[in-house]
């Protein structure tokens, strides 16, 4: 688990970066598994309500990065975009190690075993 500090960094750039979509408390927005009248699908949660723990490190870090489309590829259309031009790597792990750190143990130890398996 990342030290404290990296975690308080993490936090502060996912308050200003990216919890107008994703909640400030990580709720994701509501009815986030119905497509919207775009056809796209809202912010889901990164709470342990969410499928962010199902994914590992090196999927959750390019779609910070890259945003979802470019991950998904296919021609898939998503509101996420990508923070590349953003933020930095270090910054972007910051914010993953935030997310992480307020998940329920099962939910952590499920993502670090998909990740070490990744």
């Amino acid at each position: 688990m990342p030290d404290a500090k990296v975690i308080a960094q993490g936090r502060a750039i996912y308050e200003a970066q990216c919890a107008a979509c994703h909640g400030a408390e990580l709720e994701g927005q509501p009815d986030w598994r119905s497509p919207l009248p775009s056809g796209r699908l809202p912010a889901p949660p990164h709470d342990a309500s969410g499928h962010t723990w199902h994914h590992p490190d090196e999927v959750l870090f390019r779609i910070v990065k890259e945003g979802t489309a470019a991950v998904v590829g296919g021609g898939y259309e998503s509101d996420m975009p990508g923070f590349g031009d953003v933020l930095t790597d270090a910054e972007i792990r910051a914010v993953l190690a935030y997310i992480k750190s307020t998940w329920p143990e099962r939910e952590r130890s499920y993502q670090e075993r998909v990740s070490v398996a990744d």
